[in-house]
């Protein structure tokens, strides 16, 4: 049979049990996580046998086909790594930047970047802090996915200062605007002051989902826009010790534990 053939019948079994979804491949070899591998296949960047699949659901054999990443042969990696970086302003959490920014791959020795490691989530670029970096899909998609719940910690400078009111509306949920137009009522979150200087305030602040910017914006909606964010914690994880713009690995009981509230929360 013809690679085109042999695609094609790849292409029209989605629900076969044999073979391993393209996207989960690449996300077990540290490509990528599974949704942003998702994403690599709809534009056209992924090859199987010199072929361009754009379609989702696509089954390939590890051990057989050949696959390809915007040109580059992908093999699978068998060490897992997990790794905590303290994140500075200005660096993009993604592991390649076509606008060649500084990424946050840049902040890990080259061993650590060739095991094909990248971000688990996003800060954006003007927020610092805590931020996890693996080569593990699974373990990736299950802290970021929806249907999980892990807990994210944040300290964040706002101009003003909060009332009461402003402060309860956080606690409740506020709606915010997305990008499409659309209006998204975001959930509870935890909220305390634990500072005023000057014309700002300290907040600490701790969600259990992550949309797109959404500490500044869930701030903005109540009035006080944020002069400036870090992410201090994930779940029991903290940056203690870990100074801006260095990283640890996670211990075998942190990746434990991440994995067990990203379940129970």
């Amino acid at each position: 049979m013809s690679n085109e053939q042999n695609l094609e019948q790849k292409q029209g079994s989605e629900s076969s049990p044999e073979g391993v979804r393209l996207a989960r491949f690449l996300a077990h070899a540290g490509v990528a996580s599974r949704r942003h591998a998702e994403e690599l296949i709809h534009v056209g960047r992924v090859q199987v046998n010199g072929q361009t699949v754009t379609t989702q659901g696509v089954r390939i054999d590890p051990e057989r086909d050949q696959i390809y990443v915007d040109g580059k042969r992908v093999q699978p990696t068998n060490r897992k790594v997990y790794i905590l970086v303290n994140k500075p302003a200005g660096y993009i959490s993604t592991a390649y930047d076509p606008q060649q920014r500084p990424t946050v791959l840049a902040l890990v020795p080259p061993e650590i970047r060739q095991l094909r490691v990248y971000p688990v989530g996003r800060l954006d670029s003007d927020t610092s802090g805590l931020l996890l970096l693996t080569n593990d899909g699974d373990f990736a998609l299950q802290l970021t996915h929806p249907r999980y719940s892990t807990q994210k910690h944040y300290e964040a400078l706002v101009q003003g200062h909060p009332t009461a009111e402003a402060l309860e509306s956080l606690r409740k949920g506020v709606s915010i605007n997305e990008d499409d137009g659309s209006v998204y009522r975001t959930s509870p979150a935890d909220v305390r002051v634990v500072g005023q200087s000057g014309a700002g305030t300290s907040l600490i602040l701790t969600l259990h989902e992550g949309h797109k910017r959404q500490v500044r914006r869930m701030l903005r909606a109540v009035g006080y826009p944020v002069r400036q964010l870090t992410r201090v914690g994930v779940g029991e994880l903290t940056l203690q010790d870990v100074a801006p713009g260095k990283w640890r690995y996670l211990t075998d009981a942190e990746v434990r534990q991440l994995r067990k509230e990203s379940t129970n929360d």
